[in-house]
């Protein structure tokens, strides 16, 4: 018997990244970084007490909002811990979507959006990039939109940098965007560590604008699961009410601290990353691929002639 709600039934679910196991794989299906996180980290880690274990953490990450305050220049009252960025996405998709409204992102992004509004029974918006990788008309529209429906969206998730295209939305266009949307519009910065620039400064003057980061991906630290929310007060004050009890453990929230306040390790790790997409762009052009501009740490790059799918199972 089938106890589980329709829609859960009905939905394929999100599958994460092939993770291998065992043998030693030069692995970049995922977008982690190939550098080893902080030394600042793993001091951090080594100096968690058992007393820090034995009692429940701090539910909402003190120690870490205080430091990502200070180098982020944002208060941190307006900052939202949370389980990897993804689960600041559940949080807000929860906090603001219900059953039959609906979500809108950009298509081809994070396919994760799409398992979000049909675990709440909502609506999912697919809106095009243009051919040159900017958004049109269409996706500020309360009309015109694909699949069809009455209703103006509840949430809008703009990856940005996007994956899979590592092209960017200018902060004064998303600025545009946010106040033509009658709806939150959640920025995703997951790759922003990597980009020329990022919306935070977007935040205090829209407050429908959030912004998302995570650890994972500048700060080599995707096996510590760690991210957070930029939003004025007000939405915070919301959105805690919708996150689990202790959604960040003391570990994490101890070395995620620590990992932000090394800005000297990020900017000499940025460097090295953005260095080897530069190079990684100029060798595939020479082979004959087409990569877009990424301000990434991946490079999107179809070819003109030949099928990419057999490249890859030949690398693989």
């Amino acid at each position: 018997m089938n106890y589980q709600r329709p829609e859960i039934t009905s939905m394929t679910g999100y599958v994460p990244g092939e993770q291998p196991q065992g043998g030693k794989f030069v692995k970049l299906n995922t977008n982690e970084n190939p550098y080893a996180c902080s030394p600042a980290v793993t001091r951090a880690l080594q100096e968690t007490t058992s007393e820090a274990l034995r009692r429940y953490p701090d539910p909402l990450g003190t120690a870490f909002r205080i430091q990502a305050g200070e180098v982020l220049g944002v208060d941190p009252d307006w900052i939202l811990c949370g389980n990897g960025s993804d689960d600041i996405l559940t949080i807000v998709t929860r906090t603001f979507v219900g059953g039959g409204q609906a979500v809108r992102y950009p298509y081809p992004s994070y396919v994760l959006y799409r398992t979000l509004a049909e675990i709440q029974g909502a609506r999912y918006q697919e809106i095009p990039f243009q051919t040159d990788w900017s958004l049109g008309d269409d996706f500020v529209s309360t009309t015109h939109h694909s699949p069809p429906t009455p209703d103006p969206p509840r949430l809008v998730y703009l990856p940005n940098p996007n994956s899979p295209s590592g092209t960017m939305i200018s902060p004064d266009e998303i600025l545009r965007l946010a106040e033509r949307l009658p709806c939150p519009l959640l920025v995703d910065e997951a790759y922003a560590d990597f980009a020329e620039e990022n919306c935070l400064a977007l935040v205090a003057k829209n407050e429908k604008i959030l912004v998302s980061r995570t650890l994972s991906k500048g700060y080599a630290l995707a096996g510590l699961r760690f991210g957070f929310l930029v939003a004025q007060p007000q939405v915070i004050e919301q959105l805690r009410k919708v996150k689990d009890s202790y959604n960040c453990d003391a570990l994490s929230i101890h070395a995620a601290a620590a990992a932000i306040g090394d800005q000297a390790w990020l900017q000499t790790t940025r460097a090295q990353v953005v260095s080897t997409r530069t190079r990684l762009t100029e060798s595939l052009r020479q082979l004959g691929f087409t990569p877009v501009e990424s301000q990434a740490n991946f490079v999107w790059a179809p070819h003109p002639d030949l099928a990419v799918r057999p490249i890859y199972e030949q690398l693989k």
